[in-house]
């Protein structure tokens, strides 16, 4: 059965669906990493990219989000300096009511009888302004990682900004 687009799960509607032990089996996050680079330093810069709109992002877009700023601060900046932290975390339960297609699916398939629908995935919701990954960087290297977060950006449904939220002084 072919996934359903992931634009049908980005607005946020009804109640947040979380209760995973009254659920047979969710799929398991893609989304396994939250903290990248060095993780014991602290860094004079920190930028964060926030969401400008309300919004439901799957995990599958987060894990994509996390690989392409990861692999840009690993490569232009270095792994010692630089530490990536992904703010969201995917704890809503994605159902879908699948239907049968093709010949013979008027006898196969029972429409919205029982339109529960099953676990596919998981999602993080988001409100306006909330962040979703953030960077400590080294003061040389604020330029690396503000491309880095806008190429992450670009997996996510929503538009971002990128906020500095330490050394703004340091970034002129």
């Amino acid at each position: 059965m072919v996934r359903k687009p992931a634009s049908m799960y980005r607005r946020i509607t009804g109640q947040a669906y979380t209760r995973r032990e009254y659920m047979g089996g969710v799929p398991a996050s893609r989304l396994t990493q939250f903290d990248m680079g060095n993780t014991s330093e602290e860094f004079p810069i920190v930028l964060t990219l926030k969401v400008k709109n309300r919004v439901q992002i799957r995990h599958t877009a987060l894990e994509a989000g996390r690989i392409a700023a990861n692999k840009m601060l690993s490569g232009q900046a270095g792994s010692a300096n630089y530490h990536l932290k992904v703010r969201a975390y995917p704890h809503c339960v994605l159902r879908e009511n699948k239907l049968a297609t093709g010949a013979g699916a008027d006898r196969v398939s029972s429409g919205m009888r029982n339109g529960f629908g099953k676990t596919v995935g998981t999602a993080a919701r988001l409100e306006r302004d909330q962040a979703v990954l953030t960077v400590g960087v080294t003061a040389e290297k604020a330029s690396v990682a503000k491309t880095a977060l806008w190429k992450a950006s670009m997996k996510f449904p929503s538009p971002c900004y990128v906020d500095i939220e330490k050394g703004q002084e340091l970034m002129k």
